[in-house]
């Protein structure tokens, strides 16, 4: 990105004045380097957005913000309704509530060295990856509907999980905006055996060692200490969440010209919040969200089992569960007034700061524990969220390492043997589902996830409690 076309606030915020139909400003977090790294279509993504009715405060993105559909993936933008505003699935993306749950398995490397292989094979054999991966539980009709309105809730009643994970879960592991009856039938028949699979791309389960801790204060309160050994899932809503994306985008692009909204980029299809069409948007993509939840809480279900069978001393406990590709509801401070805004957040993480309310007690001193998902060859981090931002950002962070190259350029400079080789030199144990899938995953194809976590960290967005180095991924 041409540097020259933004005004410096700091060394780790950007921004560009509203012009033309812009109504608010672009704001970017980023250092220098990471600015320049950027493609421009970041910048010319996040200014359509600032275009967009009913938009307060900034059009944000994060440290990780490449090019996306519509909006920019690392994008944030919140909507006031009362002011005309809109709510958009290309702001959320296809992948409705795809996120990260990291859990303590009350083990440490010691423990995992002996068994690493084994350990390995059953998580890979038994945990269902890939395009097209299909789970055990078979979900239609009624039992599909109470699945969408439960989440999480409805996983524990039916024997995945106990009620202590809903208390770290995002939302509890519910939101209750979710109205099946706006989700179509196909996109439920997508989802029918979709429960309790990792699905394809850059999803993975990944046995993980805390190699540093940056904030102890916090760390004690997460529960982490070096050598522990984290388990985490990043999986989203599969089927049911790209065909929700794609039934409503076709039905915003319509609803957007009737309404006399003027897009600057067609992927940027919205439909007004109050609006019939925003309203069903609403209940399906909050279907979506509880799904990816529910997704999560089963396949955290399978992986107890494995653990429990080979490591029996383990104990998989919930740290936390969070999103980054959703529209929530939420109260945040606009021109000294306290208002509800529809936040996107599109590959972008909430990060809620000490003492809000949504936090469970014992996390309320702390922030809420924010997870950035890395690369299989690099390391993933833990943070917590920030009082500051809270107003900096809508209470947002960074997503992960954020991709430096397509998929297709990264198959051409990689080959899927060659990396599962490297990685396994350097103590990495790889198992994925195709090895075309492992090339586009290649380490190399990403950011440098430490300089992105750096400058979240810097721009006070939210502050390092701990990074964790992998040992084990099953991949898609």
């Amino acid at each position: 990105m041409n540097i020259e076309k933004l005004k410096k606030r700091s060394d780790y915020q950007w921004f560009i004045e509203p012009q033309g139909q812009m109504q608010v400003p672009v704001v970017i977090f980023a250092d220098e380097k990471l600015i320049k790294d950027m493609d421009e279509k970041v910048l010319e993504q996040a200014s359509n957005v600032a275009r967009l009715p009913g938009i307060v405060k900034a059009s944000y993105a994060m440290p990780d913000a490449h090019w996306g559909y519509g909006f920019p993936i690392g994008g944030v933008a919140g909507f006031d309704a009362d002011q005309g505003g809109i709510i958009s699935a290309g702001g959320v993306g296809f992948d409705i509530s795809c996120g990260v749950r990291s859990i303590h398995t009350g083990l440490t490397s010691d423990d995992i060295e002996p068994v690493k292989d084994r350990l390995a094979e059953q998580l890979a054999r038994r945990i269902p990856a890939g395009v097209g991966s299909r789970g055990k539980l078979r979900l239609a009709g009624r039992e599909m509907d109470e699945m969408l309105r439960g989440g999480a809730h409805w996983a524990v009643e039916q024997g995945y999980g106990t009620k202590d994970d809903l208390e770290r879960i995002e939302e509890r592991g519910r939101i209750a905006a979710a109205k099946p009856e706006y989700v179509s039938d196909h996109a439920k028949k997508r989802q029918e055996e979709e429960v309790g699979t990792l699905g394809s791309g850059n999803h993975y389960l990944e046995v993980q060692k805390v190699t540093k801790i940056y904030n102890s204060d916090c760390a004690e309160v997460f529960g982490l200490h070096l050598n522990d050994i984290i388990l985490s899932i990043h999986c989203g809503s599969r089927g049911l969440g790209h065909q929700i994306a794609t039934d409503f985008l076709l039905r915003m692009v319509k609803t957007a010209q009737k309404m006399g909204i003027e897009l600057a980029d067609r992927e940027l299809a919205c439909a007004p919040i109050n609006s019939d069409v925003g309203q069903q948007y609403l209940g399906a993509m909050s279907c979506g969200i509880n799904c990816a939840i529910a997704n999560r809480q089963v396949l955290t279900h399978l992986a107890r089992k494995v653990f429990s069978d080979i490591l029996p001393k383990s104990s998989l406990r919930l740290l936390y569960d969070v999103s980054h590709n959703t529209c929530k509801i939420e109260e945040h401070t606009v021109d000294g007034k306290t208002k509800k805004l529809y936040v996107h957040r599109k590959g972008a993480t909430r990060a809620f700061g000490p003492g809000h309310p949504s936090l469970p007690a014992e996390l309320k001193k702390t922030g809420q524990p924010v997870l950035i998902g890395g690369t299989m060859g690099t390391a993933s981090y833990i943070l917590a969220g920030t009082e500051k931002g809270m107003s900096l950002s809508l209470g947002s962070c960074c997503h992960g390492a954020g991709r430096a190259m397509s998929r297709t350029q990264a198959t051409k400079k990689w080959h899927g043997k060659d990396v599962l080789r490297e990685l396994a030199q350097r103590g990495i144990i790889v198992r994925g589902a195709s090895n075309r899938g492992i090339a586009e995953e290649a380490p190399g194809a990403y950011k440098d996830v430490s300089e992105v976590v750096d400058a979240t960290d810097k721009a006070e967005l939210a502050k390092k409690v701990a990074k964790l180095e992998p040992l084990i991924c099953v991949k898609g």
